[in-house]
């Protein structure tokens, strides 16, 4: 009996890795491949205990991002975002955010409480979306790694560089 085909997991890049802090190129091509990207990401997302996960932290320059946010309505949704824009927010959260790309850094960030975004789905299809409180602050934070933003580009400057000092003796002790 064949053994079942495990799903590949990709390496998580680490800021500040070059494709973190680039612009993604838009998604063009609805493929087999495409779909098999977006499984693959979840797999990765879910072994890295994440709820986002934007194609750029797997080193691919793509405007592609998987959100499975926990929502007591809806337990099985899962987003797949390709190309997506945000086209409405409202209002306002300070909240603490974390990054599977600057492991352990946790820091509150100020963003609209409420979203509205349009994408495409992985037949190329548009739809729009609705978050508000943690989908809100997931599909912002998903869509700023596909702009080469990370949730640190938005803190105070002092901490931002404390952060950066921080990293910097990390990668020097080849701890990070």
């Amino acid at each position: 009996m064949a053994e079942p085909t495990k799903t590949k997991i990709h390496k998580i890049v680490k800021y500040p890795e070059p494709v973190l802090l680039k612009k993604a190129e838009p998604v063009t091509v609805f493929d087999y491949s495409l779909r098999q990207l977006a499984e693959e990401m979840f797999a990765t997302m879910y072994e890295a205990r994440g709820i986002g996960l934007a194609a750029p932290q797997i080193a691919i320059p793509k405007q592609l991002t998987v959100i499975d946010v926990p929502n007591e309505k809806k337990p099985e949704d899962q987003l797949v975002l390709v190309n997506p824009e945000v086209i409405f927010t409202e209002g306002s959260q300070y909240e603490e955010e974390g990054c599977l790309s600057l492991a352990d850094i946790r820091e509150k960030v100020k963003r609209a409480a409420k979203v509205k975004v349009r994408a495409q789905n992985l037949s190329g299809e548009f739809f729009e979306v609705e978050g508000d409180t943690l989908l809100a602050r997931c599909l912002l934070h998903e869509i700023d790694h596909l702009h080469g933003v990370l949730f640190i580009d938005r803190i105070s400057r002092l901490k931002r560089e404390l952060i950066v000092r921080q990293i910097r003796k990390l990668i020097k002790a080849g701890e990070w």
